[in-house]
């Protein structure tokens, strides 16, 4: 066990013990549920060392256990390695949820204690209902981050800034009539919106409070005759200010919120989203409340055509800078004196060549060899490998334009590549492809067009556990809902105007990983009187596969005409942004493939 962690967890268990606590549950989420919260809040992080997206923490008076699902299984393996903390798998069989743990852990009348603040309505319901039919107390106002974290960060303080209708394509007033029509066809009176990401959107605001999410930390609360944002007065500068006055905005401290909402009329109907509102806030609330997804999130998802052109042309650019970065990896990785982290600190300068870069969309996975079967690796100084000239190299990576998120994985040869490598490289690839020329009649959910891109993994007994597909914001979340491509039923159908990943992946603990994704705009298709009508995707991304690593003998003519189209569009549609030796390396990579005889 690691000094350091060791430290942590016996001050938390000594705070534990002066509350008469048993157990703590502490998730790696902040007061607004982002997936990506800002430093000041990553207690779990500081408590246990494991610092992926997802994953719950547990810490009794003599247990600590973790929760994460399958992208972070090897990550965490290797952060909580004599951390005190044992890694449970999330969704594998044998393995017991948290609530399994804790009955087998603790005893009866035992107390579970939790901050209110990070845990949603939804969460903390069940956590309730759990506490109540096995014998224990919860607690809601336990908040140990300032007791036992004496060096945690403060809160953000960077200025927000107006995301200029010239990219947003539409104004806040338009944005907050549609969203008041949907609250009020629920039949309710007002909104409270507590999603980062939604709060971005809905003002036309960006910030820099969440690291590769260009997000404002905020709340807001919306009716028809009010519209006002919490917000702490250092983020509001001149600019911000006439925006939001000209918008109807008024605005109040950021923690002003819960006194706001204890003060709503008894006979109001506000919309809290369950998945969302943190508990502390939907106790606040003495007015009748309607538990539904936040309308926001629906709307935001269908890009406007500013929007997708801004996306079209933001692609452009990321693939130029792209070029770059292959160009200068192929010609360094053989000397041997290059790492992992390089590679993402290139990728950033090559980047940031474009005037509309405002960093990336988050942190480059960039994996060579054994590091690439690790689905969410994180190089370090420790343990960032020196590539070399063979081998395979798994680069997911993503930037934040004004004008459009972009996130793109390409699996390369560094050369030499093997029998086994390129079998299952044109294995993901024919999956990829097979969900990019999908044609589907609406309604269709992600879950029903999951398997297109499994098949050809699954039929040679071969799968990937994460998901296929995840919506994308407009400069703002990598993430987003409502929709989804994967295994889980998702109810939201896909709709034209949403963009979604397509990702699959294939990944030998200990060999490599591969995973091939371009980002996909769904469109409109055939119309047809008796079968109803059609979408289906536009590819956005513009980087071409590696030709060395395809089987053209696994390709069906219709897979073969794919590829060689698609490289014809990257080369025509980057061209106008590359010097003579960029365009003569891009010319050779998308060099049509042919079939063989």
């Amino acid at each position: 066990m690691s000094k350091e962690t060791y430290q942590h967890l016996e001050n938390l268990r000594a705070l534990m013990q002066q509350n008469n606590v048993d157990a703590v549950v502490i998730p790696g989420t902040d007061p607004h549920q982002s997936e990506y919260p800002s430093d000041h809040w990553k207690f779990r992080d500081y408590i246990s060392g494991f610092t992926g997206s997802s994953g719950t923490a547990v810490v009794t008076l003599d247990k600590a256990a973790l929760w994460t699902d399958s992208r972070y299984f090897l990550q965490a393996a290797e952060q909580l390695q004599d951390s005190g903390f044992e890694l449970v798998k999330e969704g594998i069989e044998g393995e017991p949820d948290m609530h399994e743990w804790l009955a087998q852990n603790l005893e009866e009348d035992a107390v579970i204690a939790i901050n209110g603040r990070l845990f949603s309505l939804l969460e903390a319901n069940r956590l309730e209902v759990f506490c109540g039919e096995n014998g224990f107390m919860l607690v809601t106002d336990f908040y140990p981050e300032d007791r036992v974290w004496p060096d945690r960060p403060a809160l953000p303080s960077a200025p927000a800034f107006v995301h200029d209708v010239e990219y947003a394509g539409e104004d806040v007033d338009s944005k907050m009539q549609r969203v008041m029509q949907a609250v009020k066809a629920a039949g309710a009176d007002s909104l409270l919106v507590t999603a980062l990401d939604e709060i971005a959107w809905l003002f036309n605001l960006r910030g820099s409070d969440v690291e590769f999410t260009p997000v404002v930390i905020a709340f807001a609360y919306i009716s028809l005759h009010d519209r006002v944002l919490f917000i702490d007065e250092d983020k509001i500068t001149k600019e911000v200010k006439q925006h939001l006055k000209d918008c109807d905005v008024k605005i109040k401290d950021y923690d002003d919120v819960e006194k706001f909402l204890e003060h709503r009329k008894e006979r109001e109907v506000i919309i809290l989203d369950p998945n969302r509102a943190s508990d502390t806030l939907g106790q606040s609330l003495l007015c009748q409340k309607t538990y539904m997804a936040s309308p926001v999130v629906a709307i935001k998802a269908v890009k406007n055509e500013v929007q997708i052109e801004g996306f079209r042309r933001s692609m452009e650019r990321d693939g130029a800078a792209l070029v770059r970065l292959m160009m200068w990896l192929e010609q360094t990785a053989p000397t041997g004196t290059i790492n992992e982290i390089d590679v993402w600190t290139r990728g950033k300068q090559e980047r940031a060549k474009s005037d509309l870069y405002r960093g990336d969309s988050f942190a480059m996975i960039c994996g060579y060899r054994e590091h690439g079967a690790i689905v969410h690796y994180q190089a370090t100084e420790e343990s960032a490998s020196t590539l070399q000239g063979e081998g395979l190299l798994l680069i997911d990576s993503g930037a934040q334009y004004l004008d459009g998120t972009t996130d793109i994985t390409r699996t390369i040869t560094l050369g030499n590549p093997t029998a086994s490598e390129i079998h299952d490289y044109t294995l993901v690839l024919k999956g990829h492809l097979a969900l990019a020329r999908a044609q589907f009649p609406v309604g269709t959910r992600g879950v029903q067009l999951d398997a297109l891109a499994r098949m050809p993994l699954w039929s040679e007994g071969l799968s990937y556990l994460h998901g296929t597909g995840h919506g994308v914001g407009h400069f703002l979340g990598c993430h987003e809902g409502p929709h989804s491509i994967r295994l889980d039923l998702n109810p939201n159908p896909l709709r034209p105007g949403v963009i979604t990943s397509d990702e699959p992946g294939i990944y030998r603990a200990g060999e490599y990983g591969i995973r091939t994704e371009n980002l996909l705009l769904c469109v409109e298709g055939p119309k047809t009187e008796q079968f109803g009508d059609f979408l289906h995707f536009e590819t956005l991304t513009l980087f071409p596969y590696d030709n060395r690593l395809i089987d053209v003998t696994m390709l069906t003519p219709e897979e073969l005409k794919q590829v060689n189209d698609y490289h014809a569009m990257v080369l025509e549609r980057l061209t106008p942004y590359l010097q003579p030796e960029e365009l003569t390396w891009l010319t050779a990579k998308c060099a049509p493939l042919m079939p063989c005889n």
